[in-house]
């Protein structure tokens, strides 16, 4: 008997055959992204060879696991836990939960996400399904380009930017969701000193996508999410290629 079609696969021949629109949520990497405070080295690239002097063009590259939009695997925080290369693939692709901070953000550069916007989603939409990626669209990366504002650091050197509440991904986590991602540096606000939703998430054997870009074009249901991080072997997070697919 054949084994039966993935329902995500399904989807995705579905809106193959409807034309789907299809949005690249990655920033390109290069050695002047925002970057962690207090981390060095964080990129450095070399030409290794020419199309003129040696009839190929080739660079070798070097960049910490945790850089521009990457991916954090459970390893980044649990002892021998689950390394990037040792995540199960079905996991890398569910449907997209997108919830939308935007205008809390605008009055709260240190929001983090409640359970109460959990369940106006679920109102709205059902309940969070099993297997989703949920996103948190915060406008951030809309200060991409300025690295000094994306960190939003004041004199004390203290960040300042929105995040996941602890609350509300302790309820994704009981509805099953595989992943969590954000627009900002962190999925723990940036004035986090003890990172609970690093621990809460990673423990659970959840996945975190951090710097994602615009997610202003997803709708809050209905899209199919790609996560395709560089497969390194033992990693405690790779960069990230992360794709959204609208029927």
């Amino acid at each position: 008997m054949a084994e039966p079609i993935h329902p995500y696969l399904e989807f995705l021949a579905g809106a193959t055959a409807r034309h789907a629109r299809i949005i690249d949520l990655s920033h390109a990497i290069d050695a002047n992204l925002p970057q962690w405070p207090g981390d060095r080295q964080v990129f450095g690239i070399h030409t290794e060879s020419s199309i003129e002097k040696d009839g190929c063009f080739t660079r070798s590259f070097s960049m910490l696991e945790h850089y521009g939009t990457h991916l954090d695997a459970p390893a980044h925080v649990v002892p021998h836990g689950m390394a990037v290369d040792e995540i199960p693939s079905e996991r890398l692709a569910g449907p997209a939960v997108v919830l939308d901070a935007r205008d809390a953000v605008a009055a709260d550069a240190d929001y983090a996400l409640a359970a109460s916007q959990i369940e106006r989603w679920e109102a709205a939409h059902g309940l969070l399904p099993a297997g989703g990626i949920v996103l948190l669209r915060t406008g951030w990366a809309s200060r991409w380009a300025d690295a000094a504002a994306y960190a939003n650091s004041d004199a004390a050197a203290t960040m300042h930017f929105p995040g996941f509440g602890a609350d509300a991904v302790r309820i994704l986590i009981e509805r099953h969701a595989v992943g969590i991602g954000i627009d900002t540096m962190s999925v723990d606000p940036g004035n986090s000193r003890d990172f609970p939703v690093h621990q809460l998430a990673l423990q659970a054997g959840l996945y975190q996508i951090e710097n994602l870009a615009d997610l202003s074009g997803l709708p809050e249901a209905g899209a199919l999410l790609l996560v395709a991080p560089m497969k390194l072997k033992g990693g405690s997070g790779a960069p990230c290629r992360v794709f959204a697919i609208l029927p």
